[in-house]
């Protein structure tokens, strides 16, 4: 993608803000790569309808843009990806060397009341005029997604994931962890690729769960740092056995009902607005977010399945000017009532009607929630490589008591071999996420050997692994995991 053109003096436009938040806004490391590509579509020569030498090109087989349309629909893709998107807005809002005209093309939407309005009334609620109030919200489905798949490194993540139902009959959530990556499938696509799954303390029930605390457990944000690694998602469990003692789940999420109720959604928005995405292209310096929802429930031939999605940019404006809120009926929201702080606009939607004609309906007080939905695809890669190398589950992961495990010395001792003398195997066992996490929280290592063990969990470096082991730091744990047991 093309930079910005270069300031110029025209008298005509100020281009300095536009340019002042592009230079300054640190995106993240796919953006940027992203961005630089060249993110065409090469086409074949047609031996039907090219009529010219290898050399040259005509409107046969000359490259596509990333956003085009008939290679959309030719191949089925339902939702463009961002930076295809991003493409497309930039060539209609900006022409490549007019300084003068530049603006960014991408604006987060905002449905609040203007705090300091121009008119000089007093502030809402004691004044407002057309000028402060936001404008009529007209909600339509999202055309593009700031993430195209999810990929799960490994299939012993979700296995052992799900393991928690299995004994308990409890639903359970997780926050995942992983990395973005190009998506090759679609032109200038994203995945979300996950590593790891850490369960936050949570009250588990039989048809669902509640988070106790919000608060973000350090060690596992260090662990997640010195890996690589960031939150790049949340994942909940949906599942009811058939009763048929083959192992069957009931079908719950289906076009006849739901596949994310509005509760769900209004979560996800809500995680999606506390991790933003930075954007040199937005006039905020950031724009919607790449954070993910996965669920696992039952699909339509009673198999566990994974289902992946995101809410819309206009989800997470309307969460934040706190406009809409779950509805009894799970495949609609209600939009909120106003209150002295709570200002809400003019809502409508589109939709097809008995004679097949589009019309336009108001939103209150509910509306269909595929307005707000976006659907991804996920799977495993053909030839799994994960990050870490110990099978999960091997060590025990937290909070998980009330199915009869606990992290504590006597795990370690036992992971690592010590009980059974096989320290030789203590490598490879320090491969595991989760054993990052738990030895992190005792705090007897250094932060530049919590950064040496991270390494050696990646690398599986021997002479990383000798250097470790020789440390101050993990003579000591091994001395207190000796005593303990």
């Amino acid at each position: 993608m093309e930079d910005p053109p270069k300031e110029v003096d025209t008298g005509a436009v100020d281009t300095s803000s536009a340019e002042t938040t592009y230079n300054s806004v640190k995106q993240l490391p796919i953006d940027d790569q992203l961005d630089q590509a060249d993110g065409k579509i090469y086409r074949p020569k047609d031996p039907k309808m090219c009529r010219h030498g290898d050399k040259g090109m005509c409107d046969y087989c000359m490259p596509l843009e990333p956003y085009d349309r008939g290679y959309k629909e030719e191949k089925s893709i339902k939702h463009l990806s961002f930076h295809a998107h991003l493409r497309e807005l930039n060539a209609s809002a900006n022409k490549t060397g007019s300084a003068s005209s530049y603006m960014a093309p991408l604006s987060e939407p905002d449905y609040t009341v203007a705090k300091k309005c121009p008119s000089g009334h007093p502030p809402w609620p004691a004044g407002i005029c057309s000028k402060c109030q936001p404008s009529t919200i007209t909600l339509q489905q999202q055309e593009f997604r700031m993430v195209d798949h999810v990929e799960f490194s490994n299939p012993a993540i979700i296995n052992t994931f799900i393991d928690a139902w299995r004994q308990t009959g409890t639903q359970r959530i997780g926050f995942l962890y992983g990395r973005y990556e190009p998506y090759e499938i679609v032109p200038l696509g994203i995945k979300a690729v996950v590593e790891a799954v850490y369960e936050p303390p949570q009250q588990d029930e039989a048809d669902g769960v509640t988070l106790t605390t919000q608060e973000t457990d350090k060690a596992v944000e260090r662990a997640a740092e010195l890996c690589g690694l960031s939150r790049v998602g949340v994942i909940f469990t949906d599942l009811l056995d058939a009763g048929a003692g083959d192992g069957s789940v009931v079908c719950k999420r289906h076009v006849d009902s739901y596949f994310l109720s509005s509760l769900e959604l209004r979560f996800a928005a809500q995680l999606q607005v506390q991790h933003p995405t930075p954007c040199r292209w937005s006039d905020s310096g950031k724009f919607s977010s790449k954070f993910v929802t996965s669920v696992i429930s039952g699909n339509k031939d009673g198999e566990i399945d994974i289902s992946s999605y995101q809410a819309s940019c206009s989800a997470e404006g309307m969460v934040k000017a706190d406009l809409i809120e779950p509805s009894a009926n799970p495949s609609v929201m209600r939009v909120a009532e106003p209150t002295d702080s709570r200002y809400v606009p003019d809502i409508f939607y589109k939709r097809i009607n008995e004679y097949k004609r589009a019309v336009m309906e108001n939103a209150k007080p509910a509306f269909p929630l595929e307005y707000l939905l976006i659907t991804l695809t996920h799977g495993f890669p053909d030839n799994p490589d994960p990050l870490f190398a110990a099978i999960p589950g091997t060590f025990p992961l937290a909070n998980r008591a009330h199915v009869g495990q606990s992290q504590d010395l006597h795990a370690v001792a036992k992971h690592l071999g010590l009980k059974s003398g096989a320290e030789n195997t203590q490598l490879s066992a320090i491969s595991d996420f989760h054993l990052l996490v738990y030895i992190i929280s005792l705090g007897i290592l250094s932060p530049e050997e919590e950064e040496l063990m991270a390494k050696v969990a990646l690398s599986k470096d021997v002479q990383d692994g000798v250097r470790l082991l020789e440390s101050s730091g993990w003579q000591t744990l091994l001395t207190i995991v000796n005593e303990s047991t």
